[in-house]
């Protein structure tokens, strides 16, 4: 009698194992076949899973293997580094492998029974190779050590200040790969910044094959993009935090641009964080990978510099703006305890304004807060706006007379009355980007005022609206949040004012001094991107503190070396590693019950490598109805602590808790 063949499969589902099938009388599958899509019965329903190995034996009876219903053989077989690179995420992460794998395909392809979508060749309407720019010595010096097409993996720090032409050095690099006949992913935090990087990279290599791959994309467009990329028709991909993990056969060069930005790491489901996974990704496969950031994460800094006696990073700097006659902007700070704001504008901000709309140039008041005020209350009682769901206060969004959640979402009208003591006279405080955009708009009736923030531009679409408008000049003042920060090129603006930074410089998260630096170096450098000199503004209370002095000078170096000072002496990443088990229940207790005891079940012969801090709070301690607490875990060895996860998560997943409880586990958390 045949003895039935045996196909072990991944399945999205949220259990740390492999799922055992027979395959079907009259098939027979062979090593060629690993990787495909199967579709399996899983209890009383069916699923799409991706078949990953063909083992000799089973530990449960032949007998009561269910069996493949199909071998789905309508794109190729995923990759082998596909395999390593999904299965490095589960370990490290501490994921399940075929949640992981799963959760990475176009969801046409996780479909039982997918929507057939009409293929074609990646294409672009632009026609006719764009003439690349001279380069700068900083540019040629970079590219000279940077190795494209030889094999061998080597990870470059690109340091390089606002328009000091970053982009260009992606692009000369991605021009070796595709002459090399190698495939190109190039990585961007956000969104927004997919369009620009686009148009530049479809203007120098008009036949090559681009494709983009970002949420805003359509299914059908996704998946084409996907398939193209795993068949080699695309030989560049540009893509946000999830397109790390698309198949690319003939990957030759990765490009992580803006890599410190808090965007690649994924802050629900599997908490991964992208910049990491690509360095991964060009190590496993011996290729280059180049980090660009004006302001490099602390993390990648120590790596590059031998801070942390490493240098497993080559640092490359560049120093100028690439423009010809182009400088830096002049950086001030404006004390706000001598030149006191009104409705949040120091009169040296508004006269700096004013004397850009006499030049016909363009400003940008920088807030990183929407809405118009931060919370709505009642100075006769006491009542605040605060959210029923959240620990947190609704914020005022005057222009359509609502109260919202900038964290659960909830919403409601304002109300006529204070809804305590009936008193009418309701006072709003604190200021977000409507207040400045209405303060402005009294103060400069003929100026032509643009708020930019998720309110105003919440598509892929309107922000490409908003990015028009600013670059036809038909905005005089923009007033924005970090939409505008990064990565854009508006040659009329000129000046960049900063309205309340002040509050990071005392937050609880440790991390806070390293963003609010990025935050204010990045939005610096949209001033006077072009022949035209800028100017940035900061207001504040502490003009002389150590991190607006380094923004003063530019020097994000001693900047960098003072907080891994810091960081040292304290213990702190990247010194330390860190995992953070957290909790959410209906209430408190139950979370740091459950909390307390995954701590207690800890002890075994890995714990003493490890620190455990208390359970507590989370910072934000109600979301959307649901009490939040976590216990961090701490140690000075990378490997002892994923040695000591490894074990402890399955004792932690052991622990009976209520049903509403529900836990994660983040490595390498980046928010406490």
């Amino acid at each position: 009698m045949t003895v039935p063949q045996i196909a072990r499969v991944a399945l999205d589902v949220p259990l740390r194992r492999l799922f055992d099938y027979r395959v079907a009388d009259g098939e027979s599958l062979s090593m060629a076949d690993i990787g495909y899509r199967v579709r399996v019965p899983f209890g009383q329903q069916h699923k799409i899973g991706i078949l990953v190995e063909l083992p000799e034996a089973t530990d449960i009876p032949i007998a009561q293997l269910k069996a493949i219903d199909g071998i789905l053989r309508d794109v190729p077989t995923l990759p082998p580094d596909w395999f390593r690179l999904t299965g490095f995420c589960a370990s490290y992460y501490h994921a399940p492998l075929g949640q992981v794998m799963l959760s990475t395909l176009p969801a046409s392809l996780r479909a039982l029974a997918p929507r057939r979508h009409r293929q074609r060749r990646p294409e672009h309407p632009l026609a006719g190779a764009q003439q690349a720019p001279v380069l700068t010595l900083e540019q040629e010096a970079s590219l000279a050590a940077i190795a494209v097409g030889a094999e061998g993996f080597r990870a470059y720090l690109l340091h390089g200040v606002t328009g000091s032409g970053k982009t260009e050095v992606y692009l000369r690099l991605i021009e070796r790969a595709l002459a090399a006949g190698r495939q190109s992913l190039l990585l961007v935090p956000e969104i927004n910044l997919t369009p620009q990087l686009e148009a530049r990279l479809a203007a120098r290599f008009p036949a090559a094959g681009l494709v983009s791959l970002h949420s805003e994309l359509g299914e059908a467009a996704r998946s084409r993009n996907w398939r193209a990329a795993l068949n080699g028709e695309a030989r560049i991909v540009v893509g946000t935090r999830l397109a790390v993990f698309t198949p690319l056969p003939e990957i030759g060069l990765i490009v992580v641009d803006e890599e410190h930005d808090a965007s690649f790491k994924q802050q629900d489901g599997i908490r991964y964080s992208a910049r990491d996974l690509a360095v991964f990704r060009a190590r496993d496969r011996g290729i280059p990978i180049v980090l660009g950031s004006a302001t490099p994460s602390l993390e990648s800094w120590a790596n590059a510099s031998g801070s942390d006696t490493s240098g497993r990073y080559r640092l490359l700097t560049l120093r100028g703006r690439a423009v010809d006659g182009a400088r830096l902007p002049l950086v001030r700070c404006i004390d706000t305890r001598v030149d006191k704001p009104r409705d949040g504008l120091s009169s040296t901000l508004l006269l700096a304004i004013e004397q850009r709309l006499a030049r016909a140039e363009q400003s940008l008041v920088f807030l990183n807060r929407r809405g118009y005020a931060p919370v709505l209350a009642c100075a006769a009682c006491g009542w605040s706006s605060s959210c029923q769901r959240c620990a947190a206060h609704l914020v005022l969004h005057l222009a359509d007379r609502r109260l919202r959640c900038h964290h659960c979402g909830y919403e409601t009208r304002v109300p006529k009355t204070c809804p305590t003591c009936g008193n009418q006279d309701l006072g709003a405080f604190g200021r977000g980007t409507q207040r400045i955009e209405v303060a402005l708009a009294e103060r400069f009736p003929q100026a032509r005022i643009l708020r930019v923030d998720r309110d105003s531009a919440s598509s892929r679409k309107q922000w490409e609206a908003v990015v028009e408008t600013i670059q036809n000049g038909a905005a005089d003042i923009l007033v924005g949040t970090q939409m505008l920060a990064k990565g854009h090129d508006f040659p009329k603006l000129t000046l960049v004012g900063a309205v309340a930074p002040d509050a990071a410089l005392f937050a609880a998260d440790w991390r806070a001094p390293e963003r609010l630096f990025a935050q204010l170096m990045q939005v610096a450098g949209r001033a006077g991107r072009a022949e035209r000199p800028g100017e940035v503004l900061i207001q504040t209370q502490y003009p002389d503190h150590p991190i607006y002095q380094a923004l003063v000078r530019h020097d994000y170096p001693a900047f960098a070396a003072a907080q891994l000072g810091e960081r040292q002496q304290a213990g702190f990443p990247p010194y330390a590693y860190q995992a953070m088990l957290r909790a959410e229940a209906p209430r408190m207790a139950d979370a740091l019950s459950f909390l307390a005891a995954a701590r207690a079940c800890s002890l075994h012969d890995d714990s003493h490598s490890v620190t455990f801090y208390d359970p507590v709070p989370m910072r934000l301690s109600r979301r959307a109805s649901l009490e939040r607490g976590q216990l961090l875990v701490e140690s000075s060895s990378r490997r002892a602590l994923q040695r000591f996860l490894g074990v402890w998560v399955t004792q932690v997943e052991a622990i009976r808790a209520p049903s509403r409880l529900r836990w994660h586990l983040e490595v390498d958390p980046l928010e406490f």
